[in-house]
């Protein structure tokens, strides 16, 4: 399960909307909503901040080398 998985299991687990996710990141609702589409992934800072949210300490994910 990738960080986007998780983000999203997250986000259904705590009853968020995208543009509620948006707003606890910091970033703009088409953010979320493009990483949930996947059609892009979350840049090095943005991993960390959402590692960093949903618990999962703040080591670097596998793709923000």
């Amino acid at each position: 399960m990738d960080i986007i998985d998780q983000l999203e299991r997250y986000r259904l687990e705590n009853k968020l909307t995208q543009q509620a996710l948006a707003k606890k990141l910091d970033v703009a609702f088409s953010t979320v909503n493009r990483w949930l589409n996947r059609r892009s992934i979350p840049r090095k800072i943005q991993s960390y901040h959402i590692r960093k949210l949903i618990g999962l300490g703040t080591k670097y994910a596998k793709n923000s080398k």
